[in-house]
């Protein structure tokens, strides 16, 4: 794994050889990401409702909620795999259309097709397609960047070994690795926490928090809640509807998690835990 400041630095470079603009595109007051009224329904059934989100900053959120609360299908309305009932969804004051060169994506493990054949660096390497376009195909720097994007999570070594040859915590690396290779300012990421053992969750924690302090912004869909105050400095609690978002320190609060949760009372004693960790730390 490296560090924020190579991470900063080895990415320059790559953009400074593909021309790539060293900030996004849009209004420069523009929001990271502004969701506006959008509500989502499988089979006239909304799954979520009205949810109104501005994130004005780069920030690390965790997407927090009780099974069935929406959180992936949050993601994939943002992004544009699941259709809207209503809403619109802006990334920098565009249409997330026009802004797909700056967004990353890391899906559920279980969405992938794990026997397709192909090697760990072929993965990485489709995270460089959107910036060659439909008529050019990856040469030498493309694979470079894509070598050096596996170096930072640690599977440089593992480049020509089929995916599905991988265990859980080194598929999702894989495909944290070609988000890296996007070159991204935002990224979405669905449960990356998900089947990993709890070296490769601090590894990959540690990354997303490199990210951040270079200025991304990254949103991640978590389950744990005892993790939530140490891993993330901004909190979307979600229940179908958004129940609040803001600074960790102050929407992971004993009261809207009763409101996301309900009388759920194993997961709030988890959650309380977290809470008087965090402030005895304090």
């Amino acid at each position: 794994m490296t560090t924020s400041a190579s991470l900063d630095r080895t990415e320059a470079e790559a953009k400074a050889k593909d021309g790539a603009p060293d900030r996004p595109a849009g209004p420069p007051s523009s929001p990271v990401l502004d969701v506006h009224d959008v509500t989502v329904a499988y089979h006239r059934k909304p799954v979520l409702w009205d949810v109104d989100l501005t994130i004005d900053r780069p920030c690390l959120a965790g997407i927090v909620g009780p099974n069935g609360a929406g959180k992936s299908t949050l993601i994939k309305a943002i992004l544009g795999l699941v259709p809207k009932a209503s809403g619109s969804v802006r990334v920098f004051g565009k249409p997330v259309g026009a802004q797909r060169r700056l967004i990353g994506y890391v899906p559920q493990r279980e969405s992938v097709d794990w026997d397709f054949p192909v090697t760990v660096l072929d993965v990485v390497l489709m995270g460089t397609y959107g910036r060659l376009g439909w008529f050019r195909r990856p040469g030498r720097a493309e694979r470079s960047w894509s070598m050096e994007c596996l170096e930072r999570v640690g599977m440089a070594h593992l480049a020509d070994r089929q995916i599905g040859q991988l265990s859980g915590g080194q598929q999702q690396r894989t495909f944290l690795a070609r988000a890296l290779a996007q070159r991204a300012e935002v990224y979405f990421m669905d449960e990356p926490m998900a089947g990993v053992d709890a070296a490769t969750e601090a590894a990959i924690f540690a990354l997303l928090r490199d990210l951040k302090t270079s200025g991304k912004t990254v949103f991640v869909v978590h389950h744990d809640l005892r993790t939530v105050p140490e891993y993330f400095d901004y909190t979307i609690l979600l229940n179908m509807r958004l129940i609040a978002h803001g600074p960790t320190a102050t929407t992971f609060s004993p009261e809207n998690l009763r409101k996301a949760y309900g009388g759920r009372l194993a997961i709030l004693e988890a959650a309380g835990e977290a809470v008087r960790a965090r402030e005895r730390s304090e």
